[in-house]
Parts: C-alpha cells; structure tokens; sequence
C-alpha cells in the first residue's frame, strides 16, 4: 500500500452512523505469498521506494509460480471468526483479491484463484465471510484495483517494474488493452458484490497506478450502490468514497468525516515470519484510545500463516484487546469526538447518549497518584468513575478564579481526580466523567 493523500466526499445515499461508531475492526492479508513467508504483492518489487521496511526481491514468475503450492490445510473459518469477534472487532476486511491478482474466491473470470489454481480448491473467501457472519461481525471485502497477473493490465515482469517499487513507474498500455482490463476488473468486482451476501465495506486499494478518470470512479461506485445499497467504500475511490484511511499513523489533523487507521503488529501486512518485533499490547491499546477518542476507527491488521492459522502473536493481542474492550466498551463504541476545548497530558474523547455528557480520559500511560483536566466546567461535574467499575474516584473541581470574579454561571477549571494504587495498575484503564446538562446552583469544590 502507498500512503497519498485522497479528496472523498460522503454519499448521502448511504447511512455511515454504524460505522463511525465501530471503534475497532480487523484487516485481514492473506494469500499465497504467505506459504514462503513473503510480503503479500510486494515481495516482487523489494518493498516500495522510500518506505521502511526493504524487502529481498523475489522474481516474479517465481512469485506468481507460488500459488500452485498454496494449500492452506489448517485454516478454519469458524475459529477465525471467534477470535475476530472476540476482539470486539464490529467488522473484518479480507483481502477478497491483492495486487498480485491471486483471487482467494472462486472467480468464473480467472483460473488463477486459491478454488483453480491452488491444492486447497475451495472458496476461502465464501468460507470466511459465512463464519464471520455467523458470528455477528459486519463484512468487509477488500479488492485491489491493480492486478499485476493480468496480461492486459500489464503482467508485471523483472524487466518491466522498478526495485523497489516507484510510483509512477508502471508500465502504461494501449486503449483497447485498458478497455478490456477494465471490463475484467468491473466482472470481478460484480461478483464479491453478488455472491457473498451483504458486503458492509468496500475496500479499494491501488488507485495510484492511474487517474480517477481511467478508473471511472463514478461509474464503481454507481455499481457499488446498485447491487450493495448500504455498502460504505473507501476514499481510495477517489471522489467517491465515504471515509478517510489514513495509514499506519493518526494524522495530526482528524479528518473530516467517518475515518479509520489501518495498523499492522508487526512491519509487514502478511505472514512475514522472520519481521520486524511485535507492537506490545500496551502500544496497540494506545493507538485504539487515540484513535477513537478522536472519533476514528482502528483497523488493525493480521497477517495468517500460510498453514492457515492466525500466528499466536495476533491471537493473544486480539484476546487482549478484546479483554480491555469489553471492559470499557461504553468508551469504544459510539459517537465519541475529541473535545477540543479541554486538556489532560493523556487522551480524552466526548461522548453524549441517554445517560448524559461523558468525558473520557484514556490512560495509556500509567497514572501516577492523581490526573489533571483543564477547562472543564466545573460546576456540572456529577461524577467520576472508573469505566467497566462501579467504584467512583474522588475528585476536586477548582475553578478559574477570572471566571468567578466575572461572576460566570457556568466557570470552567481544573479537575484533579485521585487514582488509587490499584486503579493504575489496571491495563489502560478509562475514567468516565459525568456531567450534568445544567450547571450547579452552588459551586462545586470538592467530591469525595
């Protein structure tokens, strides 16, 4: 994947309110470079100039020659998809087809699919989507726009790609070869839309190899709500899409509209097994409070094994996260927003449901013996408790003196909370401040 920046607008077609409140989801990388142990697609180039990490190029027909041995006998669609709902994922999104144009489903358009060409001959793609279904997470499909197998796209060739990849450098064709590589492409797309049930995300990819007008973006996405009215796609349908993905880091700026980050574990998308070092528990967590705190989604990635099996690393990260996100799901899911107008050193997220106004501050780090909010109102302060624990936590709300000498009805302050011992031992623990919809009638001072 190639990080650029992508203009999107929101279909007013399409209601996006699940999404934007789903907080967490699991991308899923698979193919048959996973049975060497290689990248998924870019292996063949040498990884992507400019970008960490470089890879050892693999020879492309070598490359593509792997499939035939691609037989991933322990994969189980039914454990997979405990272990995604397990993590509190509200969705998943499979790679349904790469840039190497190894198709995982049963394609009538291709024989060069995991059901052809592979020893396993069956649909995983159909398999996975059932089980994961079945176990109450939204599906996504992921489709690559590029298909460096197709002769027509063209075939990418040692002679015809740079090492490492360079954008901008792929081999161009002719009119009438664009023409029928997009009716090619068109085909694949209608069949994950058609034969697969309910697809709640499309997720392009790709895109940079052409101009939105050779992709004919209006004319994807008048396909996409024909045959998946509810479908939502990604901004990777360039002036189509209907959210944002930034990659592998929040950006500084929160995008406007309904946005997810997609994160790997480890430095690779696939099964990689001699990669970079793992992302601790602790630092996924951390990325997933400031992402959803800023009202984003975490998209975080797995790359399975090429025997089929999620690699244990993933599994136990995603028991874990499942763990925290059960226990501090009420500041996970739902339309939560960064408040701008408050400070705290650790991430905070806004939340307003039938209970009232919650403030959230997401302890990433551990608390020492008290945490800091400033700019709070004061005087509406009703609560504070930890999230997922009946216990509250004692508190002083102080407010700033040049708002009580102005004589304000509503002052804003500081908000001093006490955090017990045990309390900062917790992994990542979220303290919940409620506040009131009307002010006090006396000041507030102190709570405990």
């Amino acid at each position: 994947m190639a990080t650029r920046t992508r203009e999107f607008i929101i279909s007013n077609d399409v209601n996006t309110d699940w999404f934007a409140s789903a907080g967490f989801g699991v991308f899923i990388h698979f193919g048959h470079a996973a049975h060497r142990g290689w990248e998924l697609s870019w292996q063949m180039t040498g990884g992507v100039e400019g970008q960490h990490p470089p890879r050892e190029p693999v020879a492309c027909d070598e490359y593509f020659a792997n499939a035939a041995e691609f037989d991933p006998q322990d994969f189980d669609a039914v454990e997979w998809a405990r272990i995604i709902a397990d993590s509190g994922a509200a969705y998943a999104v499979f790679t349904a087809k790469h840039h190497d144009g190894f198709a995982m489903f049963d394609t009538r358009l291709s024989d060069y699919s995991i059901a052809k060409t592979s020893p396993f001959g069956r649909d995983l793609t159909a398999e996975l989507v059932a089980a994961l279904r079945e176990a109450g997470v939204r599906i996504g499909l992921y489709l690559s726009l590029p298909d460096w197998y197709h002769a027509e796209y063209p075939r990418m060739t040692d002679e015809t790609v740079t090492k490492p990849y360079r954008i901008g450098s792929y081999q161009r064709v002719s009119e009438a070869q664009w023409k029928r590589y997009r009716a090619f492409f068109i085909g694949q797309l209608t069949e994950l839309l058609t034969n697969y049930g309910v697809v709640d995300v499309l997720w392009l990819d790709g895109e940079f190899e052409h101009t939105p007008e050779e992709w004919d973006f209006a004319e994807i996405r008048r396909l996409v709500a024909s045959l998946q009215p509810g479908c939502v796609v990604n901004d990777r349908c360039v002036g189509f899409g209907d959210f944002a993905t930034p990659e592998q880091q929040i950006p500084e700026r929160v995008p406007a509209g309904p946005w997810e980050i997609c994160m790997t574990m480890t430095d690779s998308w696939g099964w990689v097994p001699d990669d970079g070092p793992w992302k601790s528990t602790p630092s996924i967590l951390a990325t997933l409070a400031e992402t959803v705190s800023s009202g984003g989604n975490l998209l975080l990635n797995v790359g399975p094994r090429g025997d089929g099996r999620i690699p244990e690393e993933a599994a136990s990260r995603l028991d874990d996260i499942g763990q925290w996100i059960r226990r501090n799901a009420s500041a996970v899911y739902g339309s939560i927003s960064r408040p701008a107008d408050l400070r705290a050193p650790l991430p905070l997220g806004r939340k307003i449901d039938s209970d009232g106004e919650h403030v959230f501050v997401y302890c990433t780090l551990r608390p020492w013996d008290s945490i800091t909010v400033s700019n709070i109102p004061v005087r509406r302060i009703e609560s504070v408790h930890v999230v997922g624990d009946s216990r509250t936590l004692d508190f002083v709300g102080i407010a700033s003196l040049p708002e009580v000498h102005a004589g304000k009805a509503d002052p804003r302050g500081e908000l001093v909370i006490t955090i017990p011992p045990d309390v900062a031992d917790l992994l990542a623990p979220v303290i919940d401040i409620v506040l009131r919809d009307e002010q006090s009638p006396t000041p507030l001072t102190t709570h405990g």
